[in-house]
């Protein structure tokens, strides 16, 4: 086979409703943050380089976070996501602030991708099966008549917050590949078990074991040609209706690919808990989940000694 999967992680978001850089918020006793261990599973799972996308103006907070602990044991490299960072012949609409979405995050490193990739969110803590299921299968799949991508899928009842609402990909799945992915909104934990609004009144519940996307995917190379003649189309007929908060995102071009017959996206699934900081009521019970990971042996007590 090619060449050694690399992680890619996105960081470039600033995590509004939780407020403040999230990303960076220890989380553990011993000064860990969620993306730690997200470092350290994909480490062991065969991971040695990483690539991290940020605002430049955050890269400090990352190289101290990053560089002197998960930097000691795998290959770490920066990416900016620049809003000016657009084909010729577009300008940036005027009081526009928010990144482009995550498509355009991962054109952050076009220049850095020649072999297959896994992306990941900085911000949630995914589990050790993803990583090992993405990273095995990068290694063992090339693109054919049709692009080899993949995604590791979570059961919904493990990715949901008790402390409010959260949004989640819904996976509609057919032989084992992805055949298309509904974005809801607006999901959450009720009496009548895990529903979903599409206009706050109505509510339709979910089979709690339905697999959802995270935002942990996998690709070759290819990806790349494909975002980069799509950002042209998106800032052409996007962006003039919604000039400051549009967004290229990475689901809605790997759902076009699908639907075009350009890809085959192989669903994977990861049998761990999902643990994310939506709210700032989350982090003590995200805090706890850890901890007794560590307890159990299944995570040193310092992950980078």
């Amino acid at each position: 086979m090619g060449k050694e999967p690399t992680l890619v992680v996105m960081a470039a978001g600033m995590g509004s409703r939780y407020g403040g850089l999230k990303q960076v918020d220890k989380i553990t006793d011993t000064g860990e943050i969620i993306l730690d261990f997200s470092l350290y599973d994909a480490m062991m799972a065969g991971f040695d380089r990483v690539i991290f996308i940020i605002r430049e103006e955050h890269r400090e907070i990352f190289r101290e976070l990053v560089d002197e602990r998960a930097g000691r044991f795998m290959k770490v490299e920066y990416a900016y996501q620049k809003l000016d960072d657009i084909p010729e012949g577009f300008e940036v609409p005027e009081g526009r602030e928010k990144p482009w979405g995550t498509g355009h995050a991962i054109l952050a490193c076009r220049d850095m991708i020649d072999g297959p990739f896994a992306v990941i969110n900085a911000d949630d803590y995914y589990g050790p099966s993803g990583f090992v299921e993405v990273y095995n299968y990068l290694s063992t799949h090339e693109d054919g008549e049709k692009k080899a991508y993949c995604m590791a899928g979570y059961k919904l009842k493990n990715t949901i917050t008790e402390n409010g609402h959260v949004s989640r990909g819904v996976c509609e799945i057919e032989g084992g590949k992805l055949k298309g992915i509904n974005e809801r909104k607006k999901i959450e934990r009720r009496p009548e078990g895990i529903a979903y609004t599409l206009d706050d009144e109505t509510w339709n519940v979910l089979d709690e074991d339905t697999i959802v996307s995270m935002n942990f995917l996998g690709f070759t190379a290819s990806i790349i040609d494909e975002l980069k003649a799509g950002l042209g189309a998106f800032l052409e007929n996007e962006v003039p209706g919604n000039t400051l908060k549009s967004e290229y995102l990475l689901p809605t071009v790997v759902s076009n690919m699908i639907k075009e017959g350009k890809a085959d996206v192989e669903v994977l699934t990861a049998t761990d808990k999902w643990c994310g900081v939506t709210y700032k009521e989350d982090k003590e019970t995200v805090k706890a989940e850890l901890q007794s990971k560590k307890d159990k042996g299944l995570y040193p007590d310092k992950l980078w000694k």
